[in-house]
């Protein structure tokens, strides 16, 4: 049995891809980076990716994504974020116009979680192992 991570992408569906873009920049202190899009003509799909390098194993890519017909949160999957330590980025939620859902709480020897939701009503993880 593989015992690899299997996840190699995800996308976080958003209403307003500006507005969400301020949210993680400010959360995470990271930039996301303009998706060139193939010219079909079709511009009903806007992407920002996350850094990344799409050669590493082990690890997940992921982009915001503004989709026609795709409406933002009350989705099932929950994506969490990396963290040194959860509470830091925990304290920029609020600040970033995201809401606290539930504060750093402990997972015991799996380190510590924050529940949080974004601008745009998804639901994310912030996991740390302190």
């Amino acid at each position: 049995m593989k015992t690899e991570n299997p996840v190699v992408w995800f996308e976080i569906y958003v209403n307003n891809l500006n507005r969400a873009r301020k949210f993680y920049e400010t959360v995470f202190k990271l930039e996301l980076n303009e998706m060139p899009m193939p010219d079909t003509g079709d511009d009903s799909m806007k992407m920002l990716f996350f850094p990344s390098d799409m050669e590493s194993q082990n690890s997940a890519s992921g982009a915001l994504v503004k989709m026609d017909g795709f409406k933002a949160g009350n989705n099932s999957t929950i994506v969490y974020f990396k963290s040194d330590d959860s509470s830091i980025e925990e304290a920029r939620v609020e600040k970033a116009g995201g809401k606290i859902f539930k504060p750093k709480m402990s997972l015991g020897d799996y380190g510590f979680m924050v529940l949080a939701s974004d601008t745009e009503g998804n639901m994310i993880g912030i996991h740390s192992m302190k």
